[in-house]
């Protein structure tokens, strides 16, 4: 699995209080980022549900 975060990010940090383990808050850019590619798979279904929670559905997912 490999996850993308676009410009529509709004930075409400949900993902990143959901999985720190691959989301990061970038402070200068006031997005969050992705950390890790691919994406262990213990933590695929973590990311799953960050993305479905995602109010600007920013996060993208490729199988």
């Amino acid at each position: 699995m490999k996850v993308t975060i676009t410009k529509q990010c709004m930075g409400d940090r949900n993902c990143n209080d959901l999985c720190p383990e691959v989301f990061a808050y970038d402070e200068d850019d006031l997005l969050s980022k992705v950390k890790v590619d691919p994406i262990p798979g213990h933590l695929e279904n973590i990311v799953r549900q960050a993305a479905d929670e995602c109010g600007a559905d920013a996060i993208i997912i490729e199988e």
